[in-house]
């Protein structure tokens, strides 16, 4: 059942790359998704996104949703916030929920409460990232109960190259990097384009894929107290799965 009004998340947004699944996902699921920009050096690198995610940069995008009155904000950036590690991606959290005023969270956090809220424990990781920030999300994943049974990394440097990978590219790294024995197949870059694949993901490989921009929205609607359904945005939208833990 869709709870009225329609809310409002807003989306702090690394950069530009991908960034149209959000007015993509906003029209299917008949809310409003507005997203705001902030900027650093586009690489995957530590110390690029630990600069990326820092409280200074977070409280600018803060500002700029400020007159869209959102009713939960999310840090659609997987990398810049588990590169934090848990407990700094929580206080990272915390900052910005003291900025907006609203609840708030990223798409580190949103990945594990996806995850508990369709009770998968072991994952396979497609991660874009260069190897050493991949295995950062590996460590983050594991510290929330999540077992990692396979990661592979693409070594992709920049969110740019990511944002120009077409759907069939997309498609081919989930199907060479899922591991048989894992319940769902995470695809964790919000600079990759994936909503319009979901559903031939999930035809693909037979299981639950949880992508960054994915969970990021549905993480914000949670936050909201909004349940959307939406079959073809795979299985994360097909029952309100709206349950988990902040």
């Amino acid at each position: 059942m869709t709870s009225t009004p329609t809310p409002t998340v807003g989306f702090i947004y690394p950069d530009h790359a991908a960034e149209d699944d959000y007015p993509f996902a906003a029209e299917m699921l008949g809310v409003d998704l507005p997203v705001v920009h902030i900027y650093g050096t586009d690489l995957h690198a530590v110390p690029e996104l630990l600069d990326l995610g820092s409280p200074e940069k977070l409280a600018g995008g803060a500002a700029l949703l400020a007159d869209e009155k959102p009713d939960a904000v999310v840090w659609a950036c997987t990398s810049g916030s588990f590169v934090y590690g848990p407990d700094g991606a929580k206080q990272q959290a915390e900052t910005l929920a003291a900025a907006t005023g609203v609840p708030t969270s990223s798409t580190s956090f949103a990945f594990v409460n996806a995850l508990h809220a369709l009770g998968i424990t072991r994952v396979a990781v497609a991660a874009s990232y260069p190897e050493d920030v991949a295995k950062l999300f590996v460590e983050f994943l594991a510290a929330a109960g999540i077992e990692v049974l396979s990661m592979s990394s693409a070594g992709i440097d920049t969110a740019a190259e990511v944002g120009q990978l077409s759907p069939e590219r997309v498609v081919e790294l989930a199907v060479e990097n899922d591991h048989p024995d894992a319940e769902a197949l995470l695809i964790p870059d919000t600079a990759m384009r994936t909503l319009g694949a979901l559903s031939t993901l999930e035809q693909r490989l037979g299981k639950p894929v949880l992508t960054a921009n994915q969970v990021t929205i549905w993480e914000g609607l949670r936050l909201a107290g909004h349940t959307a359904v939406q079959p073809s945005l795979g299985t994360l939208f097909e029952k309100g799965h709206s349950h988990g833990s902040d």
